[in-house]
């Protein structure tokens, strides 16, 4: 819903808008009680460097100050099979980023984070330097089990652990939990096979749950959806199913915070409707 014309830079204030108006709506309570997009995330380019604090207040004031935070995606690898949202590594440290970065705070603005696990260390750098800014790490870290890293699961999830050991010293980066692919044996992937069922979809993220919520515990840690990408390995209620499988035991204070209350703190959602 990018506007279609005009400067580009102002093109993201189209999906702004448009999410403002199912905020109205639902804020109407002509359709029940729930009050959808009572905070959003958006996309503002952080490379435009100071350019960018109009911008961020014209979201603001677009949003009818619902406008809680921004995601600019630097997951970038060297290998050739691992899709890239940027054209080049090492964007997180780039200064026109960092001088765009610098304003968040001043709007009270979160800031989602998507890279892959060998870029957790530039994660950890951009919150050292912007301690006040809540930094949202996406997908668990996105740890790269395919492509250049098959048949090197034990040595990635080394890797990783490491990464997210490291990057959990940092007290404003929190993580979302979601969104890790589901590979099955190759004898379980023939034609016709059964989709993914909660219980292996818990199987399979259980030694990365457990590892975030030791490092980072259950208050820095919220469970995502991911939806639509996600309908790639299951149905949306197999999917929460297996959250409930990761958090079974967890307590009701933990639950809470996985579930609703990190999200709530991090992304300022109205307590009232959190």
């Amino acid at each position: 819903m990018y506007r279609a014309d005009g400067p580009v830079e102002l093109r993201s204030l189209g999906e702004t808008e448009f999410v403002t108006g199912v905020a109205a709506m639902s804020a109407s309570g002509g359709f029940g009680p729930t009050r959808a997009c009572a905070s959003m995330v958006g996309n503002v380019n952080l490379l435009i460097g100071s350019r960018v604090e109009p911008i961020l207040e014209a979201h603001r004031a677009a949003s009818g100050g619902r406008f809680h935070a921004i995601r600019f995606s630097t997951a970038w690898d060297a290998d050739e099979r691992v899709h890239k949202t940027v054209p080049s590594p090492g964007m997180l440290a780039d200064t026109r980023l960092r001088d765009g970065f610098q304003f968040l705070s001043r709007f009270n603005l979160a800031f989602d984070a998507w890279v892959y696990h060998p870029q957790l260390n530039e994660v950890a750098a951009l919150a050292a330097s912007f301690p006040q800014t809540p930094i949202v790490l996406n997908h668990f870290g996105s740890p790269i089990l395919g492509g250049p890293n098959a048949g090197r699961t034990a040595e990635v999830f080394t890797e990783w652990r490491a990464g997210m050991t490291a990057l959990a010293r940092h007290e404003n980066v929190h993580v979302k939990l979601g969104a890790l692919p589901v590979r099955r044996p190759a004898s379980a992937r023939q034609a016709g096979a059964p989709p993914l069922s909660s219980e292996e979809i818990a199987a399979a993220w259980r030694p990365f749950f457990d590892v975030c919520i030791e490092q980072f515990g259950a208050r820095r840690c919220m469970f995502e959806s991911n939806f639509p990408v996600q309908k790639r390995w299951c149905s949306y209620a197999v999917f929460w199913n297996a959250c409930k499988r990761l958090a079974a035991g967890a307590s009701a204070d933990e639950k809470s915070a996985l579930f609703s209350a990190t999200a709530a703190r991090v992304y300022r959602v109205p307590i009232e409707l959190a």
